[in-house]
């Protein structure tokens, strides 16, 4: 039973350190995918500042309280539209200031306020890869080896309730 649990040790913190250095990879390849969704937004919307430059002294909430004055449904339904991307851009732009921080900050916001469509889309493609910089590499051992001692945990608790059981 000593030699399966040694090799069954060697085997989750080996693996558990493996996983977990891949952890800051797809924080990377989130955040790169809501650069790029911010650089669609602000794309989309460019034409609307020309047009608040030209004409709303460059306030894009000008622009958008005088599209939703419309009666013209068509011109007040644009406005609309105009604000969701406008909230868009400032919800992924305050998503990248908290991205640009250290590992652990990242990891908490990607556990907490991730935005989930943004998530799952990463995950479809992500491509695991393991990070060779000194915070990753260190993220790394000490996930690995608090996965490694969550299983040890797990197995001392289990052989000590298979002995009490056996004994009864």
């Amino acid at each position: 039973m000593a030699f399966i649990r040694g090799i069954l040790d060697r085997i989750i913190l080996v693996v558990g350190v493996v996983a977990a250095g891949c952890i800051p990879s797809f924080i990377a390849q989130y955040r790169q995918r809501v650069g790029g969704r911010l650089d669609q937004v602000l794309q989309d919307i460019a034409p609307f500042q020309a047009i608040a430059n030209q004409f709303h002294h460059g306030s894009l909430q000008e622009l958008i309280k005088y599209h939703l004055a419309s009666t013209d449904q068509t011109f007040h339904d644009e406005g609309a539209a105009l604000q969701v991307m406008v909230a868009s851009a400032e919800q992924l732009r305050q998503a990248l200031v908290a991205l640009n921080t250290d590992l652990f900050h990242q990891l908490v916001y990607v556990l907490t306020r991730a935005d989930s469509f943004i998530a799952r889309a990463t995950w479809e493609i992500f491509s695991p890869a393991f990070n060779l910089t000194p915070e990753s590499i260190v993220f790394a051992i000490i996930v690995g080896v608090a996965i490694w001692l969550a299983f040890l945990a797990v197995w001392i608790l289990i052989g000590r309730l298979a002995r009490i059981l056996l004994a009864k």
